[in-house]
């Protein structure tokens, strides 16, 4: 028990020396101080703001609606093979708690016209951000040409489809996040067809879809558009290896493996998003928080790699997991329950997946068939990785008929459950 707790109690400050070597964080007014005696402040964890006023909401955006444009310019994406034009538009969203927020997104829209049936289709695709800093998110990297998924992009947009990149983790950078994540795609497609110089309107079909932490603003902006954002035209929503219940991911990417660096920076998104978490964390978990705050992706994961920290290491409270706070956050952050979609949905799992089990998707689909939805499960061999790759003919065929216009089988079936 003595092994344990020491592990604990020194796992946290390992990993945060070991930060501090890898990347320079910003500095504050006493940065020293602040590293030695950490307050229960959130502000102190809050990602650096970007030097850029575009992204700052004008005074009363808060009065506005949901999905209003708050400004707009147009940018460069790339590489990209389909000729294009590119449309960043800020726009006003709500977060996990219903208060109001500027978020943005971008709108990249083939410069050959649509010769097909109706309007021109969108895909909403949802990068996995999987990051804390604002230098992370689609909009600051789409226009630098090192998005990480510019590729998944290009093969809609050599369809001659729309696609709408949204920046789902928020102002915050609340990473994993999901009602923040929903809220934010939804309102960004709705912005999207209040922009007349796009040539979307709101009769163009939209597909969401996104993989492993795009999955997760796919998956919430799925269940919460019929009481959300029901005008919003979605015919179809896919995706796959989604972190649905994060009671489950405690067990598989909770200080065991090269996941979880990915792990613990989730709970310091989810954090930004729900602040009280701050009251569990002990000064290891402060200090991490406040050295990870703009670390992108790539730079959090080897970390799990090195010291494969759990997230109780950052807490001296016993059983931190089950206290009330926790709980709630949980079950808050957990994608099913009592929501569910009204459009057709596909979903794709790995069947050897061990960062994020196939529990956690066949429950899903379990909830929402009970509810009325029309969903398909497919599992596949493989895990986590490779399934991000198997699954793309399927979901990119499923995408295609819906569309197309043709209808989603009724009811629920499923393949390799």
């Amino acid at each position: 028990m003595v092994g344990k707790e020491f592990f604990h109690r020194s796992a946290g400050l390992v990993l945060a020396v070991s930060l501090i070597a890898a990347y320079p964080w910003s500095v504050s007014a006493d940065p020293v101080t602040d590293f030695i005696t950490p307050k229960q402040d959130p502000a102190s964890a809050a990602a650096t703001p970007l030097s850029d006023q575009w992204f700052d909401a004008p005074a009363g955006y808060e009065n506005s609606s949901p999905g209003t444009i708050l400004g707009t310019r147009s940018v460069s994406v790339g590489p990209l093979v389909t000729p294009v034009t590119s449309t960043q538009i800020l726009f006003r969203s709500t977060d996990s708690k219903d208060r109001p927020v500027a978020a943005a997104t971008t709108v990249i829209v083939p410069t050959a016209p649509w010769t097909g049936k109706g309007s021109r289709p969108v895909v909403a695709y949802n990068m996995a951000i999987d990051s804390l800093g604002n230098t992370c998110a689609p909009s600051w990297t789409l226009p630098r040409g090192i998005a990480p998924e510019i590729v998944a992009v290009q093969l809609f947009l050599v369809k001659n489809y729309a696609v709408v990149v949204t920046d789902h983790q928020g102002p915050r950078q609340a990473y994993a996040a999901g009602r923040m994540a929903g809220h934010a795609v939804l309102d960004a497609l709705r912005a999207m067809v209040a922009l007349p110089e796009l040539g979307l309107d709101k009769e163009s079909p939209i597909a969401v879809t996104g993989y492993s932490g795009g999955a997760i603003a796919s998956g919430w902006a799925a269940q919460l558009a019929p009481s959300y954002a029901p005008e919003v035209n979605i015919v179809g929503t896919a995706f796959g290896g989604a972190p649905i219940d994060y009671r489950i991911l405690l067990g598989s990417m909770n200080g065991t493996n090269a996941a979880s660096t990915l792990f613990l920076s989730a709970a310091l998104g989810v954090a930004r998003e729900y602040p009280e978490m701050f009251q569990l964390m002990n000064a290891n978990g402060l200090r991490l928080a406040q050295v990870a705050k703009d670390m992108c992706v790539y730079l959090l994961a080897p970390g799990g790699l090195v010291v494969p920290i759990p997230v109780q290491a950052l807490s001296d409270i016993p059983n931190v997991d089950r206290t009330p706070i926790a709980e709630e956050i949980i079950a808050r952050t957990r994608m099913g329950g009592a929501l569910a979609p009204s459009t057709p949905v596909f979903i794709y799992q790995g069947q050897q997946e061990f960062w994020i089990p196939r529990e956690g998707a066949e429950t899903l689909y379990d909830e929402w068939c009970a509810q009325g939805s029309d969903v398909r499960l497919e599992e596949y061999l493989g895990e986590h990785m490779t399934v991000a790759v198997s699954g793309v003919p399927g979901s990119h065929a499923w995408i295609d008929e819906r569309l197309a216009g043709i209808p989603a089988p009724k009811g629920c079936s499923s393949l390799g459950k």
